[in-house]
C-alpha cells in the first residue's frame, strides 16, 4: 500500500472565532492510501488546543509509518498503524478514515455499510455563526438562511449582544457553544438567560478541568449541557456523564473512526444525548463523520460550509439536512479545478 500526502490550507469564507482564537485559514493534511488501484482518502485537521500542528504531523509522517503489507480488517488496520502516529489524533484519524475509505471501495460497500448505517439522511445540521465583527452578524444569519438551525459561538464580553443582534435578524433555534467561556457563576446566569432566547442546549459552558462545577451547573441550568472538550475519547465519558446531558464526538479528537462508533454506542448505554462536530475541515472530513450521522442525535457537520475553497464534493444537503453520497467508500470526487490533489 502507497502512503503520500499534502499540506492544504482551507480558507475561511469569514474570519472563524471562538472564546480562545481567531483563524481566517485552517491547515489541513490530507492522507492518500493507494493500491490495486483504489484510492482511500484522509484528512487531519489539528487542533493547537491539544498541542496538535501540521508541523509535527508532517514530521511524524517523514519519520516513517509502517504500513502492513497484507490488511484483512480496519481493525486490524488501526492496531497496527495509529500507534504509530506519537499520539497525534487527528492524524490517526486521517489514517482511519483513508484506510476504510480504501477497504469499503475494494469491498464494494459504502462506509455507512460497513457501521451498519441503514439510512442515508442524517440529522438537521447547524451552520456556526463564530465570534467576529458584530456588523457582519446580519451577513451571516442570511448566509444561514438554507440552515433551520445556528450554531453560536459564546465565551466572550458580547455574550448577550451577539445573541440580541442574531434575535434582531432571525427565531431559528440556536444551538450555544461557550468552548471553555464561562466560570460557574457566569454560566448559570447565561443558561438562564439563554433559556428565553429560543436556545435548544449549551455545549462546553465552563473549562474542562472544572467537572465538579459543571455538575453543579447541571443541577441548576435549565438547558441541557453538552460535552466537547471534556469527552475527547471513549474513557472519558464514564468520567464526566454525571456532569452531562450529552456529548459531542469530534473525529479529529477521538482519533478513529472506529472509536467514534463506540462512543455512540457507549453514550447510548448511559441515556447521553450524542452529536457529531467537526473543525472547519474540507468534505474529505466532514463526509466521513456524515456516514455515522444517521446514528446520532443532532449534528454540526458545517466545517465544509465555512470555507470557500474546499477541494472535494461529497456529503450533501438537503433542505438542511446532511445526506451521505452515493458510491463505495466515502463516495468522494476530487473537484476538477483543483491540481496537484488526489
Amino acid at each position: 500500500m502507497k502512503l503520500s500526502f499534502t499540506q492544504y490550507n482551507v480558507r475561511c469564507t469569514h474570519p472563524f472565532g471562538i472564546s480562545r482564537n481567531t483563524h481566517e485559514t485552517y491547515p489541513e493534511i490530507f492522507v492518500y492510501l493507494e493500491q490495486d488501484g483504489i484510492l482511500g482518502r484522509g484528512e487531519a485537521s489539528p487542533s493547537e488546543r491539544y498541542g496538535e500542528s501540521t508541523e509535527l504531523i508532517i514530521k511524524t509522517i517523514e519519520k516513517g509509518i509502517d504500513l502492513p503489507s497484507q490488511i484483512e480488517s480496519p481493525e486490524l488496520f488501526e492496531k497496527s498503524v495509529l500507534y504509530q502516529c506519537g499520539g497525534l489524533k487527528a492524524l490517526e484519524v486521517a489514517f482511519s478514515m483513508a484506510y476504510l475509505d480504501w477497504w469499503t471501495q475494494s469491498q464494494n460497500m459504502a462506509m455507512k455499510d460497513y457501521f451498519g448505517v441503514e439510512e442515508k439522511v442524517g440529522p438537521l445540521t447547524s451552520f456556526t455563526i463564530a465570534i467576529g465583527d458584530m456588523d457582519l452578524i446580519a451577513q451571516k444569519v442570511e448566509e444561514a438562511k438554507p440552515y433551520h438551525i445556528l450554531k453560536v459561538k459564546l465565551g466572550s464580553e458580547n455574550d448577550k449582544e451577539i445573541i440580541h443582534a442574531i434575535r434582531t435578524e432571525t427565531d431559528k433555534v440556536i444551538r450555544v457553544d461557550a468552548n471553555e467561556g464561562w466560570d460557574l457563576d457566569s454560566g448559570e446566569t447565561m443558561c438562564k438567560w439563554l433559556a428565553d432566547q429560543n436556545v435548544e442546549f449549551v455545549e462546553q459552558p465552563l473549562p474542562a478541568e472544572k467537572v465538579h462545577e459543571t455538575a453543579e451547573l447541571r443541577k441548576k441550568s435549565p438547558l441541557p449541557l453538552i460535552a466537547d472538550e471534556n469527552c475527547l475519547y471513549p474513557e472519558n465519558i464514564p468520567e464526566i456523564a454525571h456532569a452531562f446531558d450529552g456529548i459531542n464526538i469530534k473525529l479529529m479528537k477521538c482519533g478513529s473512526m472506529l472509536k467514534a462508533k463506540q462512543m455512540i454506542d457507549m453514550a447510548r448505554e448511559r441515556d447521553l444525548q450524542i452529536m457529531l462536530g467537526c473543525m472547519v475541515e474540507s468534505s474529505i472530513g466532514i463526509t466521513a463523520a456524515t456516514h455515522l450521522a444517521p446514528l446520532v442525535d443532532y449534528v454540526d457537520l458545517d466545517g465544509n460550509l465555512l470555507i470557500d475553497n474546499d477541494p472535494y464534493i461529497g456529503v450533501l444537503i438537503e433542505e438542511g439536512r446532511v445526506i451521505i453520497p452515493d458510491g463505495h467508500g466515502l463516495g468522494l470526487q476530487l473537484n476538477s479545478t483543483y491540481k496537484g490533489l488526489k
